[in-house]
């Protein structure tokens, strides 16, 4: 099977029931592509990156030529950016980017001697082919031989990536290539890849040139390609005495400096060279090898790489070149590596049967990859496309609120450092909010090194080439994102130095701008959230308005009165010296908290013919030709697109590009949600949402990665029937890359959690609370059969299996002097039953506990 790309094959492919289809190439732990297409490789470069939580590579082709079409082997360490200002259509336009940086894999090849298959070594063995010029003979490669037996592995369990290949030259000559490659997982610093070579039918001189490459560019993304992407600088390139490759360089703005350096070994009984070769931005080590009929011989590349902002060195080429002077044989470090990965994996168990799991076993290794412990030690947020590529230009977004529910119940640790990310950017926020004209914090929609809002003011619609004016930035309800992933983790993980320390002085500050922001109209008799925009993203000015935003976003508005609500609740939990503390230093009066009580009360939830309104006066906008549009233009998912390129607007249509409405619902369950609208005085029965939910389902374009997630989260519980098509879009996102060409350009990792997340709370309902964790499940009969395991409060290895219709809970046995002396397991509905089971609580101090 040679295209994996397709979006009907891969619908295909994934059966209702989940059994495994015999046409799927991926089973089990390996994800593998066969055949060589080069219009692929952009997908597969994505979905195929290696990364430890502080860099990644993407799986790029070590052999092929710098700035080959149809390649881009971008590596990315996490919080490294630079800032440039570039000159486009008479505009200076300004963006920070996570850098591109050196490219340590290349590692090419090609046969000496002017025969064909009958060349041999000649009398004076390799040396008679080092005086002949070269210069026209291409380095071997998919793109310049012909090439068979493909076939690319990407081991999950192993954290490698291997490929096979058969090439032949224009000569007829063969050379069989086997290669691993990873990043280690163990020791952040390295990477290695090993290749070994096979002549088959001919003997001779193979010539193999290891190089490191500073000469790349921020290219990747091709509506970012006018502007400057040149971020490094000051490259610097050598080789030392004992055979180390090294190159430095620094970012032209951020300077931060940063070092690359390799160790490349022959595994041969013989052979010549090395030749060093050291350019302005680049150095190589040549060496020739004697090739015998059917004799593998291999070289191995270690690599090291230090920046500036890596902890505990003094320079990053020294470390670089300690690390690899120090460094155990590839095979000893590959070892260490899969060690690591073993105990990831133990901590992230997840076994779904069928090409659905495995696909989740995917997500949760790019999860694992671009978050891992490692993580827990830096200064960065979450990229919304991962370390996988320059999408988003490697910006912070929401998409923690779909990332970190995962990480919760399984790397807390990993969860409190990208919250801490969030906290050392607070004082940016509030200063935000001032010159705004406003109080508390306004964190950005888009974040990037120092919490500064990163997202443009313009930008370029590919279909129409219109640069158009861009209000994304009025997204102010990512301030209630991080609230409200400051209350899930301390929920789940009861982290109260967490809670009470930073996490309380951010809560109190973005429910400080929300008491701010709120207006009072006294012919509603309500608080109004006037002038924002909402997570569907389309609507960003009412029609023929000249005033950007729109008013009174559902989502905006019952999300700001939970925070509201949290932080009330939330300062009268604090300790009394540190709630005096907060007071003092926020100046936080009780004449502000009776205002921020008022608000969360009576914000305003704009209905219209008896569900919810996306805000106030969708529902009086046109309703749009639908079928009309997909017969026209098939994939409508970027429908502000169309309608610009046609002198429309999608704002004036009642058209959402992704959920937002529907969010609600996956951010909280049915009672708490119905409670929530109680409070602003509203009545949320099932129907209500249900005809709600109905509502937005049919008037949803599906623009975004996120949105299908969300669909299939809440139409668990409201339409089973049309759950696992959500589910099934949800799963197949990436891998087929439904979005038209997106994915190449970086994973969309908050959708890849949201998976996870889908089978570990969504389809388990389970929430915590205390010392309780609380199941309510609703199993889709596609997705019936899951073995996970999670972390809660320190209990590790707490066990949810469902299978034939019964959920089992199984908790390990408890070291009380290390872990909580007792938690409680409630489950509130019985899977399969016919209606509500008595609530069954067990509490477990020792041993093992059971709930059926």
């Amino acid at each position: 099977m040679n295209s994996l790309d397709d979006r009907d094959h891969w619908v295909g492919l994934l059966h209702p029931d989940g059994r495994e289809d015999h046409g799927s190439p991926h089973t089990g732990w390996c994800w593998v592509y066969k055949g060589y297409d080069p219009a692929e490789e952009p997908l597969r470069e994505a979905l195929c990156t290696l990364g430890n939580g502080r860099f990644a590579t993407r799986g790029a082709l070590p052999e092929a030529a710098p700035h080959a079409e149809h390649h881009y082997p971008g590596t990315y360490a996490a919080g490294l950016y630079n800032r440039l200002t570039s000159h486009v259509a008479g505009r200076d336009v300004e963006n920070e980017d996570m850098v591109n940086l050196p490219d340590w894999l290349p590692l090419r090849f090609r046969p000496l001697g002017e025969g064909g298959v009958d060349d041999t070594v000649g009398e004076g063995g390799a040396d008679d082919a080092v005086g002949e010029d070269r210069g026209d003979w291409p380095w071997m490669s998919p793109d310049t031989c012909e090439v068979s037996d493909y076939r690319q592995t990407l081991d999950l369990r192993a954290g490698t990536l291997l490929r096979e290949m058969l090439l032949r030259d224009r000569r007829g000559r063969a050379v069989r290539v086997y290669q691993t490659r990873f990043v280690h997982m163990g020791d952040p610093q390295y990477a290695a890849l090993r290749t070994e070579f096979r002549a088959e039918g001919w003997s001779g001189t193979l010539e193999v040139e290891s190089a490191i490459e500073g000469d790349v560019t921020n290219s990747g993304v091709a509506r970012y390609r006018a502007l400057d992407g040149r971020h490094l600088t000051d490259h610097r390139a050598g080789h030392t005495d004992d055979g180390l490759l090294w190159l430095t360089c620094r970012t032209r703005h951020s300077d931060v400096h940063v070092a690359v350096a390799a160790r490349t070994t022959v595994i041969a009984p013989e052979g010549t060279g090395p030749d060093y070769r050291v350019g302005d931005r680049d150095v190589a080590q040549t060496v020739r090898l004697d090739l015998a009929d059917g004799v593998p011989v291999a070289v191995e590349k270690t690599v090291t790489l230090h920046t500036t902002h890596d902890p505990a060195i003094s320079d990053p080429l020294d470390a670089c070149l300690h690390g690899l002077r120090t460094a155990p044989v590839l095979d000893d470090l590959l070892v260490d590596h899969h060690t690591a990965w073993e105990r990831l994996w133990q901590r992230a168990e997840l076994h779904v049967p069928g090409l659905a799991g495995c696909i989740l076993r995917l997500h949760l290794f790019h999860v694992l990859q671009t978050l891992s412990p490692h993580t827990a030690s830096l200064d960065v947020g979450v990229p919304a496309r991962g370390l996988h590529g320059e999408a988003y230009r490697g910006h912070v977004f929401w998409d923690e609120i779909f990332v970190l529910p995962y990480l919760n119940l399984h790397f807390p640790e990993v969860s409190r450092s990208l919250l801490m990310y969030r906290y050392r950017r607070l004082g940016r926020a509030v200063e935000s909010a001032a010159e705004a004209g406003r109080r508390g914090a306004m964190f950005p929609w888009q974040s990037g090194s120092d919490g500064r809002e990163e997202t443009q003011t313009l930008h370029l619609n590919p279909r129409s080439g219109r640069w158009l004016p861009d209000f994304s930035r009025l997204q102010h309800h990512v301030g209630s994102a991080i609230a409200y992933n400051v209350w899930r983790y301390g929920r789940t993980t009861g982290d109260l130095s967490f809670l009470h320390g930073p996490g309380a002085e951010m809560v109190l500050q973005v429910a400080r701008f929300w008491g701010d922001f709120a207006q009072w109209d006294a012919d509603r008799s309500a608080y109004r959230l006037r002038g924002v925009v909402g997570p569907d993203e389309y609507h960003e000015a009412y029609p023929d308005s000249d005033r950007p935003g729109i008013d009174d976003n559902a989502y905006t508005n019952v999300t700001a009165a939970w925070v509201l609500s949290f932080a009330l609740e939330l300062h009268r939990e604090l300790p009394e010296p540190r709630r005096g503390e907060l007071a003092d230093q926020l100046a936080l009066s009780p004449e502000e908290l009776e205002r921020w009580e008022d608000v969360s009360r009576r914000l305003y939830v704009p209905w219209y013919r008896g569900v919810i309104d996306q805000f106030e006066g969708y529902g009086r906008l046109a309703e749009l030709d639908w079928e009309g549009y997909r017969e026209k233009y098939g994939d409508i998912r970027r429908l502000d697109r169309l309608l610009e390129a046609e002198g429309d607007s999608v704002n004036n249509y009642q058209a959402s590009k992704q959920a937002d409405v529907l969010m609600l619902g996956y951010l909280f369950p049915p009672d708490q949600l119905a409670a929530l609208f109680e409070r602003l005085g509203h009545h949320l029965d099932p129907g209500t949402w249900r005809r709600t939910v109905d509502h937005y389902l049919a008037r949803t374009s599906g623009g975004s990665t996120l949105s299908s997630l969300v669909h299939a989260w809440v139409t668990a519980r409201t339409h089973r029937a049309q759950a696992w098509r959500f589910s099934r879009e949800a799963l197949i996102g990436d891998v087929a890359d439904i979005q038209g060409g997106t994915t190449p350009e970086g994973i969309h990792l908050g959708a890849m959690a949201g998976t996870l997340d889908l089978v570990q709370r969504g389809l388990t309902g389970l929430e915590a609370t205390d010392q309780v964790l609380r199941l309510d499940p609703a199993p889709l009969p596609f997705l019936s059969h899951f073995d996970l395991s999670i972390t809660f409060r320190g209990h590790w290895g707490v066990r949810l299996s469902l299978e034939g219709g019964r959920l089992r809970v199984t908790v390990p046995h408890l070291y009380n002097y290390l872990v909580p002396s007792s938690f409680a397991v409630e489950v509130a509905w019985a899977v399969g039953a016919q209606g509500p089971s008595t609530v069954v609580s067990t509490g477990c101090t020792s041993g093992i506990d059971s709930v059926g």
